[in-house]
Order: structure tokens, then C-alpha cells, then sequence
């Protein structure tokens, strides 16, 4: 797994809409029918750009240069530039909607699990099958160091860090040097905490998970039980025997 910070800024999210521009050239009339094929052309450019990016940041991390996005797309790098002004911009797109992806995944594990270990484990079976924790934002992913024994500035680092109560009753879930929300992206990260927070609590309080795991703990376990590996059969079955072991480091033992 590759989890890299490289080209993360505050950049807000960015969608033009390419392809309009030139509609007109194909004539120099610019009439109706020339355009509609031209737009769909452009949507079906988007959708395997973001195809492409999620299948080389999930191999190589958020470190990736656009060039290898634009070859998996089989477009032009000036294609994907078009919709995404900045590499910035795409890896924003892409985390986001990864984040989102893993929220809803969290919250139909709590609604449809009575049982607090199944629907952990449901979480998390599903989230790896998903590939989504190869993709989450590094905010998310960072764990902290005590300062004590961490590196001077060590603090700065845990910004945003999953913090979570290690006995039941003892506190609740929070993060780290605690900002307000500022854009959208630290609104679904957020949310993906508050929810993943629920589904530790309940396994906890029921005694079924070790009274040391955290939030971040979870999350790590997504984002490393996803091996990537050439062959689709191959990494299924890593990825299963692997998250079978984490399960078990999890549980909590008489």
C-alpha cells in the first residue's frame, strides 16, 4: 500500500465542464447536432479519467504522475488537464468521493447489524473488497506519536488524528487538536470518523473488541488488508486471508 501526502493542498474541488469549447470547430457553424456527440464524447473522457485515476493512485499511491492516469485512460494528458486544472484537483476528486464511498458502507453495516463484532466485521470485510481504503485522504490516515517518545514537532503531525476512548466511558471519539470544519473534504472525513466511531464503540461496550483499538486503528486495517496484485483472483484471496488475521488481532480475548 501507498499512502503519500504528495500534491494534497486545500484546493477546492473543480468539475468544468470540458468539451463544449470546441463544438463549433467540427463546421464553423457551431449548429445543434454537432455538439450532443461532443458532449458525450466528454462525459465518457471523465468517467475513464476517474477510472483511471482510482486504479493507479489505489497501485501507486497519490504520488502518481497525471501522465500515468492519462495512459490507463488511453487519453491525451491535455484531456485530463481540461477537467482537472491541477493534479490537486483530481487527487481531491478521487479521495472524496472514496471517503463517501466508505461512510455509506459504515452506515449500512450499523443499520442492517444487530450485533456490534458483525457489523464491525461486516464494515470492514466490505471496505476491503471495495479497495476504497487504498484511496482515503491522508488526514485520516495519520497516527500519532506521543511526543514523548515521538521527534521534536511530533504534535504538529497528529493534527486530525483519530483519537478514540481505550475503556468504555472514558470519552468520547474526537480529533486532535480539534478545528472547525472548513471545506467539504474535512466534512466527509468527519463524517466517516463519527460513524467508524459508532461501529468501535458498539464493539467495544459489548466486549468484542481489545479496549486498545482506535478508530485508526480500523481505517489502517482497510487501507493495508487490500493488497495490490496483478491477478484479480490472486488478490481476492490475499486480501480475505489477510483481513481474517487483522479480525482476529482485533477481537478482544477472555
Amino acid at each position: 500500500m501507498h499512502i503519500q501526502d504528495t500534491h494534497w493542498s486545500t484546493a477546492s474541488a473543480l468539475a468544468p465542464g470540458g468539451g463544449a469549447v470546441g463544438a463549433a470547430a467540427g463546421n464553423g457553424r457551431g449548429d445543434g447536432p454537432r455538439t450532443t456527440p461532443l458532449r458525450v464524447d466528454a462525459q465518457r473522457n471523465l468517467e475513464h479519467v476517474l477510472r483511471a485515476a482510482r486504479e493507479v493512485f489505489g497501485e501507486l499511491g497519490y504520488g502518481a504522475p497525471m501522465e500515468d492516469v492519462a495512459r490507463r485512460a488511453r487519453v491525451g494528458v491535455g484531456t485530463v488537464y481540461r477537467r482537472f486544472p491541477s493534479k490537486d484537483v483530481l487527487v481531491r476528486r478521487i479521495a472524496e468521493e472514496e471517503t463517501s464511498r466508505l461512510t455509506d458502507q459504515a452506515r449500512a453495516a450499523l443499520g442492517q447489524e444487530d450485533e456490534p463484532w458483525s457489523a464491525l466485521s461486516r464494515f470492514l470485510r466490505t471496505s476491503v473488497a471495495s479497495g476504497a481504503g487504498r484511496l482515503l485522504p491522508p488526514q485520516v490516515l495519520r497516527v500519532g506519536v506521543p511526543e514523548e517518545v515521538g521527534a521534536p514537532g511530533a504534535g504538529a503531525e497528529e493534527a486530525r488524528v483519530p483519537q478514540q476512548r481505550t475503556q468504555p466511558g472514558a470519552g468520547e471519539l474526537r480529533l486532535v487538536a480539534e478545528e472547525p470544519v472548513a471545506d467539504a473534504d474535512d466534512a466527509g472525513a468527519a463524517a466517516l470518523l463519527e460513524v467508524v466511531g459508532r461501529l468501535v464503540d458498539r464493539a467495544r461496550a459489548a466486549g468484542e473488541l481489545r479496549p486498545d483499538v482506535s478508530v485508526s486503528d480500523v481505517l489502517l486495517v482497510i487501507a493495508t488488508a487490500a493488497p495490490s496484485l496483478p491477478d484479480p483472483a490472486q488478490q481476492a484471496a490475499a486480501s480475505s486471508r489477510l483481513l481474517d488475521i487483522l479480525l482476529e488481532g482485533l477481537r478482544s480475548r477472555p
